[in-house]
């Protein structure tokens, strides 16, 4: 249920904040908490890989190596050059902010609640909180994913909104997600370049993979802002490889190896990659799953379209002999995807707590 408006009234009146490129009033400029500002760096301190050379066969090599260094040392990239048409990426925000304009009563009856274990539909905000024992999160989500007769843990039918309130919602928002899937491929295939595997590698785990399609609004925050809300807590993606799109208003931060929180500015014409806990434990800590959050302090409303891409159900990641020696044994017991990602949503999700295991 959606939380009572009288105990956050400020928060909450601002989810329906028009968008305004107008500066604050002096008396709602955000004061934040020293923990929660970011170190503003250039942007090749997360770097930018352009996939071009891979996509085309002409050097993936020097991709492998872009992709190598980036994922070991920062856990995120930006890529350009990806091959995704812009009138892509401008529907899926189009149908983005059409949705979350919707009354809540309208939302609150496609409730990720009513998809069970699917985990489907629409997530008010503080209804998923990802780092709970510290943080709650600011956001509303919509999320989606492929089409399936099962009923079980990330698969199932979708809950659409009306086609009549929203025409165009559903297919401009499934193209998105099957053309992520098909970019996700293209990356992971110079994920496995860069670890000195084959370019398949990864087809045989993602025959049949999770992947869920979320559609994301941050309305801004004024006055003291710290950890205890904000957008989206620290975390780790639970998964494989996520594709950011984000819009212009930035917000994104990432965790540095000396502690320090970068900005992730939003790039034109880039999608922002990371990966997820299942690659850093196939890398056996090789390759970094990084903590990132999101403090929208902008004025501005806020909305991301991130791409989650893991591996079938039970596919299992344990680490790869390469990246075992005598200085770095193996740091983690095999795991399968699906049993590793239920476990990390029940932690997130109240209405799954409540099922029996």
């Amino acid at each position: 249920m959606t939380l009572p408006r009288h105990l956050f009234p400020e928060t909450m009146a601002n989810l329906k904040r028009p968008l305004s490129g107008n500066p604050m009033p002096n008396d709602q400029i955000p004061q934040l908490d020293d923990a929660l500002h970011a170190k503003r760096q250039s942007f090749d301190k997360i770097p930018v890989v352009d996939l071009a050379p891979l996509l085309d066969g002409s050097d993936p090599d020097k991709v492998a190596g872009e992709i190598n260094w980036a994922l070991a040392n920062a856990g995120f990239m930006y890529v350009k050059n990806h091959g995704i048409a812009d009138t892509v990426v401008d529907n899926a925000f189009s149908q983005t902010r059409a949705f979350f304009d919707l009354p809540d009563a309208e939302k609150m009856a496609l409730h990720v609640s009513r998809s069970g274990q699917t985990l489907r539909g629409y997530i008010e905000p503080f209804g998923e909180n990802t780092d709970p024992e510290k943080t709650r999160d600011l956001k509303e989500c919509f999320d989606l994913g492929p089409e399936s007769e099962a009923d079980c843990p990330f698969f199932g039918p979708n809950l659409w909104p009306d086609e009549a309130r929203l025409p165009g919602f559903r297919g401009a928002v499934y193209h998105y997600h099957e053309e992520m899937k098909r970019l996700s491929m293209t990356i992971l295939s110079g994920i496995a370049r860069s670890l000195d595997l084959a370019p398949d590698y990864f087809e045989a785990k993602l025959k049949k993979p999770i992947s869920i399609q979320r559609l994301l609004h941050y309305p801004p925050q004024t006055g003291i802002v710290d950890e205890s809300i904000i957008g989206i807590g620290a975390h780790t993606d639970y998964g494989n490889l996520t594709i950011l799109a984000q819009d212009d208003v930035g917000g994104l931060q990432v965790l540095n190896r000396d502690g320090q929180w970068v900005e992730g500015t939003p790039i034109p014409g880039t999608f922002v990659i990371n990966i997820g806990d299942l690659l850093q434990r196939l890398t056996n800590d090789r390759y970094l799953a990084n903590l990132h959050r999101v403090v929208n302090t902008s004025g501005r409303e806020r909305y991301s379209i991130p791409f989650f891409i893991d591996a079938d159900y039970d596919a299992e990641f344990a680490p790869l002999a390469s990246c075992i020696d005598a200085d770095n044994p193996a740091r983690y017991e095999a795991v399968t995807c699906g049993a590793h990602k239920y476990g990390r949503f029940v932690e997130s999700y109240p209405h799954l707590q409540k099922i029996p295991a």
